[in-house]
């Protein structure tokens, strides 16, 4: 164990002050609970974190916890419990509300390097409209479809176009052109798609997340909400069950009792957070705040057409007032910032100041104000852009993000190599046939209707996000995202986003170190 001093004395006997050793260790091996509870203890107590942990147990770490974290709203607390979680088999459409976390690490399954014709889709509660159900299926299977062909077409396309290199093996050639196969075929997988998706994040985070999963206007979001909350009770996954079966195998002839030992210790039954998730709940604070803001922009909003849009809009300073109000009212609409703005600015103060306090009213006591309250950022872009590619820039947590609903009505996007492939009237139909029983589907009205239909979406549809950062991660996005690896979609935006700035900065410009997008791509190069 290090020495934390080291006393000594002088050639004449004088005593030196002792030298103080600064002490680094790392700690494995405690439940999460218990850690965070021994790391909170530093601000109470003089011991170390190893006699804080040496003495800990589940029972200490409760009581503590149901006294500060509970009682004192000591939330900070819950930041030193890190957990991690597998989600799997969920929809692309629950999957992009789960990981909505500005605190989220995590990853999930990629439309570039995996092949999703045997994933599997979800089926929303249709109660007993037998029909609305039929149309689902029908049309959801169709896409699968499609997405078998144009997955086939296009690799066998990509390979006529671009000869594989002598010294390029013959699996790699077909691996990497086959990724860019999926990067166009994926436009056909509808939101109902199944994916996986793992995640690593503190207790906090997932209290709110979990909060929020229970109070999505989707039944399935809100069962995955229940499930996270359920698995953060209940016994997790042992990695150590097969060394343990093996270490008592081993030495279990020779010496029964250290066997035994081994394996209580390492098969002991953990729960990651069974305190500090007790108390998460639906959060009537998001649930009446979005009630009352959907009214408010339909009354403000149902009457203004939706104008057309540019991919990328990198909006103008504005009061504070108009800023949070256009904020809050963009979420639960269709039409692009620059529009409701010009709706928020022609209505007058005292209105203005009744939408900002909407977003407020309902704030409970440990409730933190709401993301569209996050404002004052001088880069703000208004985004249109494909669903598969938002997918990629959602990634982009140190952006403030505040996202519409999906819908159909923005149109679809149509990657140019399937126009060159002669494949246009046959991904159109797609296309068309999608949209058309999603409003079928919409009409009917059955249950929650509007949640069911946005499954049938496919992700070439456009869906409209609001970005808000600063200077240093518009540079990252812009150097990051235009790579020549990357997917044309989110490429594209990347580079508008920098050419925003480059034409209202121009001394800007020469600090971002894009790739220009309009120059040829080396299809082999990942």
């Amino acid at each position: 164990m290090p020495n934390e001093t080291n006393a000594a004395a002088d050639a004449g006997g004088n005593h030196i002050e002792p030298e103080v050793a600064t002490n680094v260790y790392a700690v494995h091996g405690a439940d999460p609970e218990v850690l965070a509870y021994g790391m909170a203890k530093y601000s109470r107590s003089t011991l170390s974190l190893r006699e804080s942990l040496a003495e800990l147990n589940e029972q200490k770490a409760e009581k503590f916890l149901n006294t500060f974290y509970f009682q004192y709203g000591h939330r900070s607390i819950a930041d030193l419990a890190h957990l991690a979680f597998a989600v799997e088999k969920l929809s692309i459409l629950a999957a992009t509300v789960v990981v909505d976390e500005p605190r989220w690490d995590g990853q999930e399954r990629s439309t570039r390097y995996q092949d999703f014709q045997k994933s599997g889709y979800f089926v929303p509660d249709f109660g007993d409209d037998e029909a609305a159900r039929k149309l689902y299926r029908e049309t959801v299977d169709s896409l699968f479809a499609e997405y078998r062909h144009f997955s086939e077409e296009m690799f066998r396309y990509l390979q006529e176009r671009t000869p594989k290199p002598a010294e390029m093996k013959q699996n790699e050639y077909e691996r990497t052109l086959k990724a860019r196969a999926f990067d166009l075929s994926r436009y056909l997988l509808p939101l109902a798609t199944n994916t996986s998706l793992g995640q690593i994040v503190s207790a906090r985070t997932l209290e709110n997340q979990v909060s929020r999963l229970l109070s999505d206007t989707h039944g399935e979001v809100r069962r995955i909400g229940g499930l996270l909350k359920q698995a953060a009770r209940e016994d997790a996954f042992n990695v150590n069950r097969s060394v343990a079966s093996e270490l008592a195998e081993q030495i279990g002839s020779e010496c029964p009792a250290l066997a035994g030992r081994a394996q209580q210790v390492l098969l002991r039954d953990v729960k990651v957070a069974p305190t500090l998730m007790k108390y998460a709940e639906p959060n009537a604070y998001e649930a009446e705040t979005r009630r009352e803001l959907t009214v408010a922009a339909a009354e403000l909003l149902t009457d203004e057409p939706i104008e057309p849009a540019p991919l990328v809009d990198l909006l103008d300073d504005e009061p504070l007032d108009v800023e949070l109000a256009t904020t809050l009212l963009y979420q639960y609409s269709f039409h692009s910032y620059r529009q409701i703005r010009g709706v928020v600015a022609s209505i007058n103060d005292a209105r203005r100041g009744e939408i900002v306090e909407l977003g407020l009213r309902h704030r409970g006591r440990h409730d933190e104000v709401a993301r569209t309250y996050c404002s004052g950022q001088k880069f703000r872009f208004d985004i249109l852009m494909d669903i598969g590619g938002f997918r990629d820039m959602h990634r982009h947590r140190r952006c403030v993000q505040v996202v519409q609903e999906y819908t159909t009505r923005h149109g679809f996007d149509r990657p140019d190599d399937i126009e060159s492939a002669g494949l246009s009237l046959r991904y159109d139909a797609a296309m068309t046939r999608a949209q058309s029983s999603a409003a079928q589907l919409a009409a009917r009205n059955a249950g929650g209707a509007d949640e069911q239909s946005q499954y049938v979406i496919p992700l070439a549809y456009r869906k409209r996000a609001l970005f808000k950062m600063d200077l240093a991660e518009a540079i990252y996005i812009s150097e990051l995202r235009t790579g020549p690896a990357g997917h044309f979609s989110y490429r594209n935006v990347a580079y508008a986003m920098y050419e925003a700035v480059a034409a209202r900065y121009p001394e800007l410009a020469k600090y971002f170190r894009v790739t220009d997008v309009r120059e040829p791509v080396d299809l082999l190069k990942r």
